[in-house]
């Protein structure tokens, strides 16, 4: 099953920074880096506007943990936001995701 793993970053140059190293640790098999996004949200009780760039990298269940928590670690943010989706996809596609991701221990083909 693939998981989607949506977060908001402030800039495009902090979002390729992350997608890159999710990336290239295999934790993801890729990312879309989304410009143009308008957040209104309440933080510590200020009703706040920010400009951001959406993030939506596409892993596997066996990787989720790992891509989360590494996410976590890069993010900016005090407190990222941070959601998952199930997500069905062709068969060629979920193949494809499967083999883009490292399992603990190996090297990557695709």
């Amino acid at each position: 099953m693939i998981r989607v793993l949506l977060t908001n970053v402030p800039d495009l140059a902090t979002g390729k920074l992350i997608a890159r190293a999710l990336v290239e640790e295999g934790l993801v098999a890729c990312v879309n880096l989304v410009p143009g996004v308008t957040s209104v949200y309440r933080w510590q009780g200020v009703l706040e506007e920010a400009a951001e760039v959406a993030f939506v990298a596409k892993t596997t269940d066996t990787r989720l943990s790992a891509a989360i928590a590494r996410l976590c670690e890069l993010h900016p943010y005090e407190l990222p936001e941070v959601l998952t989706l199930e997500a069905g996809a062709s068969e060629a596609y979920d193949r494809w995701v499967e083999a883009a991701v490292v399992r603990l221990g190996q090297k990557t083909t695709v």
